[in-house]
């Protein structure tokens, strides 16, 4: 079998997406933007949710015209030839075994909120996510993409309680507003770190394969799944804003029992957000590990890597790939548990990782789309050269990267060049 088989439609597409960025943020990031920008946070999600829709109509551009296991890279290497996309697929492989093992840890915030566990229990249970994670990927995309939708209502069901029983009290955000005084450079800092939470849009164009009509319902599903998760960043940053916050902990948690103070969930707000940000947090991992191991498989195929990845088991899924993924997140988690480093310092580096493959995606589009989306392809690279600039030294992990890799990369393309011509003509 070396076709894979597409599962995936328009809603769980968006289902995938959604949960994908809404991750380990959903009700992490709310709280740390209060705490740079005070309420000005709620413009800071406003432009930040405006800005990244160009990007994501351009990547479901993309991904909808030119459906390939390899995403990015696959655009980048039609525009700019085999040696720019293959060094992009490369760091965004290279990239993926250290930032989704620092989102497991994020996600043991939310398991703190139900459980104390430290020490080698917390070892062995991020080793069982990991565990966990193959078998939601084993039989196919479309079984984590079914629960990725559910868990994406349920997520929006909770906002939508906690929004209802607030009864909207905006003078009391009202007055919040009027006694802090945010600045332009808190606001930027709050957009800042809520990038962290869009990150996953180039994830999904790995899968594109894997929808029955990517044409048809892969830009749709990825608008929907974009717009919605600004909308839902932006009402519990809302809420958050509404409630006197005292003591150190997860804010959303505090909420959920503030508003919910008088009814049957009083008091099961450790449980019921802890136990959908632990859930949240894994989609997200889920989803990077699926398009990791599709990108692995595809190069793979193509020569670029071992051919040993580019096996399907019955259920069309690179499962070797994905066993070599997943077995270099656990290795990763391992040696920074035994090494006492904190995963969450890369974080910054991966982000930068990222920049360059949005930036070279969004210039891919400008030569392979229609003159008539120049302007969302504009508005696409001015976002990504801005957070550049504002990742400052953060960027020199990405981009040694490229330099150590690009040359590997145009030999490796040279070589199989002469070997091919040496070949035909003995022939």
């Amino acid at each position: 079998m070396n076709q894979m088989t597409a599962t995936i439609g328009r809603w769980q597409g968006a289902g995938l997406m959604a949960t994908t960025l809404l991750g380990t943020g959903v009700f992490i990031l709310p709280q740390m933007t209060i705490e740079v920008a005070g309420s000005a946070s709620l413009l800071a999600w406003l432009l930040l949710t405006v800005a990244i829709i160009p990007v994501a109509l351009v990547f479901g551009l993309l991904a909808s015209r030119f459906p390939h296991a390899a995403g990015p890279a696959y655009f980048i290497e039609k525009a700019f030839g085999a040696t720019a996309g293959r060094t992009i697929g490369l760091i965004f492989l290279l990239v993926i075994p250290i930032g989704a093992p620092a989102a497991i840890l994020m996600t043991f915030q939310f398991l703190d909120a139900l459980v104390s566990i430290s020490g080698i229990g917390q070892l062995v249970a991020e080793l069982v996510i990991v565990a966990v994670l193959l078998l939601l990927n084993i039989k196919g995309i479309q079984v984590s993409a079914k629960l990725q939708f559910a868990l994406t209502l349920l997520i929006v069901a909770v906002v939508a309680i906690l929004f209802g029983a607030s009864g909207l009290n905006v003078d009391q955000l009202e007055n919040f507003a009027h006694s802090s005084h945010p600045q332009f450079s808190g606001v930027m800092l709050a957009m800042g770190i809520g990038f962290w939470s869009f990150l996953g849009i180039e994830a999904m164009t790995h899968l594109a394969s894997d929808f029955r009509q990517p044409q048809k319902d892969l830009l749709p599903a990825m608008m929907m799944g974009t717009v919605l998760v600004g909308v839902i960043y932006l009402a519990c940053t809302f809420l958050l804003l509404m409630v006197p916050i005292e003591g150190e902990g997860l804010a959303m948690i505090l909420a959920f029992d503030y508003f919910l103070s008088n009814t049957f969930l009083s008091g099961y707000g450790a449980n019921i957000i802890g136990i959908l940000g632990i859930a949240s947090g894994l989609a997200t991992v889920n989803v990077y590990a699926a398009s990791a191991a599709r990108l692995l498989w595809s190069f793979s195929k193509e020569g670029i890597l071992p051919r040993y990845f580019d096996k399907l088991n019955p259920h069309g899924v690179p499962f070797r790939a994905l066993f070599a993924i997943l077995g270099a997140m656990a290795i990763v988690i391992v040696v920074t548990f035994y090494s006492k480093h904190e995963l969450e310092d890369l974080i910054a580096w991966s982000n930068g990782v990222f920049v360059i493959i949005y930036l070279l995606a969004m210039l891919s589009a400008a030569k392979l789309l229609s003159k008539r989306y120049l302007p969302l392809v504009i508005a696409g690279c001015l976002f990504c050269i801005g957070l550049g600039i504002a990742l400052g030294t953060n960027m020199i992990y990405a981009l040694v990267l490229v330099l150590v890799i690009a040359p590997f990369m145009w030999w490796q393309k040279a070589h199989l060049t002469r070997k091919y011509l040496l070949h035909n003509n003995e022939g």
